[in-house]
């Protein structure tokens, strides 16, 4: 017969059951819409607007829908701080989901979100903010 102490069997149902997924322990997901009608959207608020301390890790969930217009590179959105580009905050959005991550700057303040592909109808209204306070 075959007996395991009790943390070999713990560590055998551990490895039975397959990886865990894993989160960042200061990390937070916030999910954008890219919308076809040129605008950006965040589930559940009016206007949409990110709200981050400064320096936190994000994962941004965002759904990007072509509109009438798309870069020549297949871009159908984008989501561009001009101020915190060198910063990491230029992303170009393909159609479909994707997963980026952002770190909020650790200066406070209200920071403009862009789209700076050209994707139609509407396109120079399509912004939304990233409020970082403490």
């Amino acid at each position: 017969m075959n007996t395991f102490k009790s943390g070999e069997f713990f560590l055998l149902l551990a490895l039975l059951a397959g990886p865990l997924p894993l989160f960042a322990a200061d990390g937070r997901t916030v999910e954008i819409i890219a919308a076809s009608d040129n605008t950006f959207r965040v589930p559940g608020q009016k206007t949409p607007v990110i709200h981050a301390k400064p320096g936190e890790s994000l994962t941004l969930k965002v759904t990007a829908q072509k509109g009438s217009e798309w870069a020549k590179d297949g871009a159908v959105h984008s989501i561009v701080i001009r101020s915190l580009r060198d910063q990491g905050w230029d992303f170009r959005l393909h159609e479909g989901a994707q997963e980026l991550q952002a770190t909020a700057p650790m200066k406070t303040g209200e920071y403009v979100i862009e789209c700076t592909v050209k994707c139609g109808r509407g396109h120079d209204d399509m912004r939304m903010k990233l409020v970082v306070e403490n």
